[in-house]
């Protein structure tokens, strides 16, 4: 069995992260998100819309995720792939090349996949925030 490993914030969950999800589930046999909480999202200057429970709720209700972890800092990650004996990191291209997700070459393999154009919470929030 493959095990595949993501990270994100997964708020206003969307097209983009439906099709991340998908594809990471399509690089092994089961896929953990680990999901950003609020106090980890606040040290990185972000607000979400949804409460980490609400957003836990929603990718368990995403056919290709098999568990949901707590993201609780930067440094977990070595940790989280040790313990849940991964076998493959997923993430999305804008993170290619960043070093807290390359380290984890010594541990398991990195994939990058494209990022959905025209699509992201961020742009949502704008597009909303435009037509108020």
């Amino acid at each position: 069995m493959t095990r595949v490993l993501t990270y994100g914030t997964f708020d206003l969950l969307h097209w983009g992260h439906i099709r991340l999800l998908k594809r990471a589930r399509e690089q092994g046999d089961y896929l953990v998100v680990a999901l950003s909480t609020e106090e980890f999202n606040e040290g990185k200057g972000k607000k979400t819309y949804h409460d980490f429970a609400t957003r836990k709720a929603m990718l368990e209700a995403v056919r290709y995720v098999d568990l949901v972890i707590p993201e609780e800092k930067w440094d977990q990650k070595v940790g989280d792939v040790k313990l849940l004996e991964i076998d493959k990191v997923v993430m999305g291209g804008d993170w290619e090349g960043d070093p807290r997700f390359e380290v984890l070459r010594d541990y398991c393999d990195v994939v990058y996949l494209d990022r959905t154009e025209g699509v992201s919470t961020t742009k949502i929030k704008q597009d909303l925030g435009e037509g108020a």
